[in-house]
């Protein structure tokens, strides 16, 4: 499958999976001609990092996983218990960035309730 028919299956642009493919995230041939050349199995593959993405995961995380997925079925009690970890820190992440942001609008909400709010940088630039 060629570059173009890849991006069309995958809906991704070519610069993406040319970048996926600079980060050794995604693999091809070169086919004589100098076209890459990749197997059908890589629109699951693309599926399957967009999808990791979509669930927060960076790119860096997922290239770690890489390994066990180059033989998913030799490693699969390894990789179900490697991706329950994976997804449980993730989960972690989620719930302390929350606990940052409600934290963030609790302070903003009593700074907004304060009588005489106002902006501490136009109020230096007065006194300035």
């Amino acid at each position: 499958m060629q570059i173009g028919e890849l991006a069309a299956a995958t809906s991704l642009s070519r610069d993406t999976l040319r970048f996926y493919e600079k980060r050794g995230l995604l693999r091809s041939r070169r086919l004589a001609n100098g076209y890459r050349d990749y197997p059908p199995e890589a629109v699951q593959w693309l599926c399957y990092l967009r999808a990791a993405q979509a669930l927060g995961f960076t790119l860096a995380e997922i290239e770690t996983g890489l390994p066990l997925l180059d033989d998913p079925a030799a490693a699969a009690p390894q990789l179900r218990a490697q991706l329950r970890e994976a997804l449980l820190r993730k989960l972690d992440d989620i719930d302390a960035r929350i606990a940052g942001l409600s934290a963030l609008r609790a302070d903003l909400t009593r700074e907004l309730a304060r009588p005489g709010f106002g902006c501490p940088v136009l109020e230096e630039q007065a006194v300035a």
